[in-house]
């Protein structure tokens, strides 16, 4: 449907399972670039880590597939864009928001962070 980001490896695309409707988020990178930056085995690491997670907080993998050129990643879609986008661009001559909504999303993030470590994954 559209980009919803780019990255140095490839781009992720909003896309739409015809039988169901549901929507996904297809992260397709590039074979050449991984080669070339060898950045193939961090993308098998995020594979197997988003193949073993399931919260509300943290995307998940729903299924994974090669082309000829690209790896594709499908992954649950989260709606509402990433934090930066909310932090700076709501509202441009006052970016930022309240405490509360502060304290809101980072306890989410906690709640993410916290199930990875229950499954003994650190994140960066």
């Amino acid at each position: 449907f559209r980009v919803l980001g780019k990255g140095g490896f490839g781009e992720v695309c909003a896309c739409q399972r015809r039988a169901t409707g549901k929507m996904y988020a297809n992260k397709r990178l590039n074979k050449k670039r991984l080669k070339k930056r060898q950045g193939y085995e961090a993308a098998m690491v995020e594979k197997r880590i988003l193949a073993r997670v399931h919260s509300r907080f943290i995307v998940s993998l729903a299924c994974a597939f090669q082309t000829k050129t690209d790896l594709c990643l499908v992954m649950t879609l989260m709606n509402g864009g990433d934090l930066r986008y909310h932090v700076y661009n709501v509202d441009e001559e006052h970016p930022g928001f309240p405490e509360a909504r502060a304290v809101f999303y980072a306890a989410q993030i906690l709640l993410g962070l916290e199930h990875l470590h229950q499954h003994r994954i650190v994140y960066r």
